[in-house]
């Protein structure tokens, strides 16, 4: 339930439909779908079973896990793995206090049922001081939740995981009832094979299925250090990944079931809907927010289930934020702190440092897009640690001689040894050229500019830099704390 908890998220729910929706064509956007799920095999499984591996062998974080595999040298590359995960907590609290919000705003008062009425609200909340406000509550009941370590996470997410699915179900089959939502279905899964050829719908592709299953982040790598041997790590891997994409798949066909019957009732034209759901804020960020309440305002015991829902979307949230901020107490622990102060030390920091985001849905769709990308660097260097150890010892180690779980063949082997470091290699300069080509070529330069080449090189530049004059001192911390 634990490592379902990291998959499944707001990241299904929240991201995967406006993301879907932004990379869908004039027909359909079912050739994102064809990418997505091609990476869910490439990419995010092979990637789960790496972490599985790497967090039971060395039963240390991610810093850690790199020092113990591949030697001092590596520190920094876990230190950025580690990071990466970081900078994503904080803007990701940002979005669970969203759903806290939303979750009183539907016990408290009417459901929105119009556009306009949907739209002030999400308006209201942004142009306040409110966000500040839940961000500070979402990281206070995350720390909550991990203060005792793995066994209260465990506790929690046997109530949040179970109750989240159901409320999913619910919402989906309620959404396509609905008059017309079979539109919104028709469209999702409707390819449109020209669109295969733009490197920006893989790119988005590969990203969103690590942010869906959580594949590169070092997350699976933090819980498998608590996994007995005995629990099947090839096991848990295909049916944590396949089970969070099902979820993605579902909160998809609600989304776009929702907006496509309600504006499609109001006489709008598929062209229409697909440019409405596409600028719901910056970045789509808002487009859960503002269609699932006209949805539930628009059915019998719609109240109930909008709290239902917006409370399973906060625990679905809080199920990854615990994840995340776990995994960066364990480094902090790794390398000396006590777990009381590392814990203290992430919420003060993750705080402060999501605050622009809080404040600013301009830049907290910039810190989406650049640590989101950087998840594919971060995926790279899992496979490059895993090679530099020697893959196939590993695999006959600690997949092998365990009778109980599936056999891991030398497919693993290849895809984690060429084809996750070429994908990755490969899909970010081919994005980079021709976003400086082609699709930013006037201020691909200007690192202000939210959604540049030039933001995400210098952002990734500072990162990689101060962790590489730390590398020592973070391998020498690591080795002291083992003595």
């Amino acid at each position: 339930m634990s490592a379902l908890g990291i998959a499944v998220g707001t990241g299904n729910i929240w991201r995967f439909p406006r993301i879907a929706a932004s990379n869908g064509g004039e027909d359909g956007a079912g050739a994102f779908l064809v990418a997505w799920v091609t990476f869910l095999f490439l990419w995010s499984i092979p990637l789960i079973i790496a972490e599985y591996i790497m967090g039971r062998r060395s039963r240390k974080g991610t810093i850690g896990a790199f020092v113990s595999l591949v030697g001092d040298k590596f520190a920094w590359m876990g230190g950025f793995v580690g990071f990466v995960s970081s900078a994503i907590t904080f803007y990701y609290s940002v979005v669970v206090g969203w759903c806290i919000y939303y979750f009183i705003q539907m016990f408290l008062y009417p459901l929105p049922a119009t556009m306009d009425a949907s739209w002030a609200l999400w308006n209201d909340y942004q142009s306040s001081l409110f966000p500040l406000l839940f961000h500070g509550m979402a990281m206070s009941i995350g720390a909550l939740a991990i203060w005792k370590g793995v066994s209260s996470i465990e506790k929690v997410n046997k109530v949040l995981i179970p109750t989240l699915l159901s409320i999913v179900v619910i919402s989906v089959f309620r959404a396509l009832t609905l008059p017309g939502a079979w539109n919104g279905v028709i469209y999702l899964f409707t390819p449109q094979w020209s669109q295969l050829s733009n490197p920006r719908l893989w790119l988005e592709a590969l990203t969103q299925n690590a942010w869906d299953t959580g594949a590169g982040w070092g997350l699976f790598l933090t819980y498998a250090i608590y996994i007995r041997r005995r629990f099947g790590v090839v096991k848990n891997a295909f049916i944590t990944a396949i089970g969070n994409n099902t979820v993605s798949l579902l909160a998809a066909l609600m989304v776009f079931g929702t907006v496509f019957s309600i504006l499609g009732m109001e006489g709008k034209t598929n062209g229409e809907i697909l440019g409405i759901m596409k600028e719901s804020g910056p970045a789509a960020t808002g487009l859960t927010f503002i269609w699932m309440p006209q949805l539930f305002a628009k059915m019998p015991l719609g109240k109930p289930i909008a709290i239902l829902f917006f409370l399973g979307l906060s625990f679905a949230g809080f199920s990854s934020l615990i994840s995340m901020m776990e995994l960066t107490s364990r480094n902090l622990i790794d390398i000396g702190l006590s777990r009381k102060t590392a814990i203290g030390c992430v919420v003060a920091a993750s705080y402060l440092l999501g605050i622009p985001s809080a404040r600013n849905l301009e830049f907290f769709g910039n810190q989406d897009f650049v640590w989101g990308i950087a998840l594919m660097i971060s995926g790279v260097f899992m496979a490059v640690a895993v090679l530099r150890h020697g893959i196939t010892k590993l695999r006959e180690k600690e997949i092998l001689q365990n009778g109980d779980d599936w056999n891991l063949g030398p497919w693993w082997d290849k895809v984690i040894s060429f084809l996750v470091p070429t994908l990755g290699v490969a899909l970010l300069i081919w994005w980079l050229s021709l976003a400086a080509t082609v699709y930013t070529p006037d201020d691909w330069h200007n690192p202000f500019s939210p959604y540049s080449v030039m933001t995400c090189l210098l952002q990734w530049g500072v990162v990689l830099t101060v962790l590489w004059w730390l590398n020592g001192w973070m391998a020498e911390r690591i080795s002291r704390k083992e003595l």
